[in-house]
């Protein structure tokens, strides 16, 4: 709630009023009198004789302040803004089968950091940066899990990233034409939208799943979705955690993977790039951390559009008491100078 004037520029006439003040005692001259006698002069001087016409004055000066703040137009405005989404719906699919667990992300020996811990952390950043964007997440293993359905509600989502890790899905394999297939169907109905995106995050090969990555991304070009395919993790021999007996990374008592020996790591660069060409989409490669994190900054840049405001504001108009003021002070200084403060003749 917020008071204005919709004519400020008027109140700029109160300025007069303490003029016509100041001309009102400097102007004309001292009023005399002549008595018969000086004992007549004696008691008059007793009473005031002023007092009656500055009172007078002064319900003039206060009923004209208040018709000047009526005509200012005073009000009170009932302001609320509408906000206009971005237009952009982005489904992360992660994956998240065994080889996830590798350690070549590490930077610091003394921290050991598994792929899907690097990627949980980058992506929690990139969903911080897209307050305006539907995201939906889905992980992907063996075959595909819905983490969190199209939302705003970036908090619920983050919550959700947190609890994601190996071993929710059979990590024995890794299903990214499936993946995608469930990533265009979360999109491909929604409305009113000025882009679909699907940003796909593997370090493996498409080895399980009915469909085949490139007949899910010509489905995704067919409902105009762009896909961003993301290769992340060296090829070859790496280091990797351990495994518990439920497929989870096997963790310290302070939350650190435990180093569990090397492991062969290869990823299907070839049908990636094709994905992405497929559908207009980019191809990148992340073998560090700080790779990940120049990739989806690079995606946030370019998947951007503005985001309107509108402000609206509804008013409640008060000049009508201002005015019914002034009215109010004028009749009590008839009454007065009918009454009271009569003057003579």
């Amino acid at each position: 709630m917020t008071f204005d004037f919709a004519n400020p520029e008027l109140l700029w006439c109160l300025l007069v009023l303490p003029v016509l003040a100041f001309l009102r005692g400097s102007i004309g001259k001292s009023g005399s009198l002549i008595f018969s006698s000086v004992a007549v002069a004696k008691v008059a001087a007793k009473k005031s004789v002023a007092r009656a016409g500055f009172f007078r004055f002064l319900l003039s000066l206060i009923a004209l302040a208040l018709l000047i703040i009526a005509l200012a137009r005073p009000r009170l405005g009932m302001g609320y803004s509408e906000r206009q989404e971005s237009g952009i719906d982005i489904v992360l699919a992660i994956d998240v089968s065994g080889s996830m667990a590798a350690l070549d992300f590490t930077f610091d020996r003394h921290n050991p950091l598994t792929r899907i811990d690097a990627v949980k952390q980058v992506v929690g950043d990139f969903v911080g940066k897209r307050p305006n964007d539907r995201l939906g997440f889905i992980a992907f293993a063996a075959n595909p899990f819905l983490v969190s359905p199209m939302t705003l509600n970036h908090d619920w989502l983050m919550q959700n990233l947190e609890r994601l890790d190996i071993g929710v899905i059979d990590p024995n394999r890794t299903a990214i034409g499936a993946a995608i297939g469930m990533s265009v169907n979360r999109l491909r109905d929604l409305k009113n939208v000025k882009s679909r995106v699907i940003i796909l995050l593997t370090d493996g090969e498409n080895n399980s799943g009915k469909i085949s990555p490139i007949a899910a991304a010509e489905a995704a070009a067919s409902y105009d979705i762009k896909i961003y395919t993301i290769a992340v993790g060296r090829s070859g021999i790496v280091p990797a955690a351990a495994m518990n007996r439920d497929g989870s990374i096997a963790r310290d008592r302070y939350g650190n993977p435990v180093y569990g020996g090397d492991m062969q790591s290869g990823v299907d660069e070839e049908t990636l790039k094709k994905i992405a060409e497929i559908t207009g989409g980019e191809f990148y490669r992340a073998n560090n951390l700080k790779q990940l994190e120049q990739i989806y900054s690079q995606i946030d840049s370019l998947e951007k559009t503005k985001v309107k405001l509108r402000n609206f504001t509804e008013y409640r108009e008060l000049f009508q008491w201002f005015a019914a003021a002034a009215l109010a002070v004028l009749a009590l200084k008839l009454l007065l100078v009918n009454t009271r403060y009569r003057t003579l003749p």
